[in-house]
């Protein structure tokens, strides 16, 4: 079994309780991963991978995220979401100047899932040791202001990988994230999701990467992880997908003297 799920994920269940329900579905034996945290008061798109899917597990975690959020204006929370000790302020954030976008530095939430001496930011924060985290520089290219009822207001948002919404919304000001759901992860979207479907690896490689087709020798090649030639006119990128007529062989990284070298393999052996 090696493919994907798009599950659309209900809040009150963690990440890791979506991937065990997977685990129990696919039996031992099949390994089971995901692409990318949602926190438990979160909820929509969640891609778990199931067989050797979960070995281009970071090729579809780098893929840019969407967001609706609803955000409590005038409150502040310790977590930046609901499940953290919230204050009432009343002092309102401006929403009527420009919202940040483009490339910013960010620095991740102390709640979070960062890993810090081998532990999880949120359990040393839990534990009440304090936690400050390097910044970092992500890419916000929508963040726009879709309606405001009150001390609500919605967003959407439309980032790259590894972007805390939380923070985003916090650095507003007296702000934190009442609701957040995720609507896509690159060029899959939560309309798509459905727990009983497992989509095939190649067409889930094939929605993310270029594909390059190889057959005969080439193909036994790649297989066995040795470098080949680039067959002349083929697509471009970082990375690419090498394939045959059986699905996916390899992702492989384009090098100097225009060879592919196999990276990532997905065959037997």
């Amino acid at each position: 079994m090696d493919g994907v799920m798009l599950i659309d994920k209900p809040a009150g269940k963690t990440s890791h309780d979506i991937v065990a329900a997977a685990r129990r579905r696919f039996g031992r034996g099949v390994r089971v991963g995901h692409a990318g945290t949602l926190d438990p008061f979160a909820t929509g798109l969640l891609i778990v991978l199931a067989g050797r899917a979960t070995r281009a597990q970071r090729f579809f975690m780098g893929q840019p995220k969407a967001y609706e959020t609803v955000a409590r204006l005038g409150w502040t929370s310790t977590t930046g979401d609901p499940e953290g000790e919230v204050e009432h302020t009343g002092r309102l954030p401006d929403l009527d100047r420009p919202l940040p976008t483009g490339r910013l530095r960010q620095r991740p939430p102390a709640y979070s899932a960062v890993k810090v001496g081998g532990r999880r930011a949120y359990e040393l924060a839990r534990a009440g040791t304090e936690v400050e985290l390097a910044e970092r520089e992500v890419e916000v290219t929508r963040f726009e202001l879709l309606g405001r009822d009150g001390d609500r207001a919605t967003f959407a948002i439309e980032c790259s990988t590894g972007t805390y919404v939380r923070s985003l919304i916090g650095d507003l000001g007296d702000a934190y994230c009442l609701q957040l759901r995720r609507t896509a992860i690159g060029p899959f979207r939560i309309e798509d999701a459905d727990p009983e479907r497992v989509v095939p690896l190649g067409d889930a490689l094939a929605a993310i990467l270029p594909v390059v087709a190889v057959d005969g020798e080439a193909a036994r090649r790649a297989a066995h992880g040795v470098a080949l030639t680039a067959p002349s006119g083929a697509p471009q990128g970082p990375v690419v997908v090498l394939a045959d007529g059986d699905g996916p062989i390899a992702v492989a990284e384009p090098r100097e003297g225009g060879v592919l070298k196999p990276i990532v393999g997905f065959r037997p052996g």
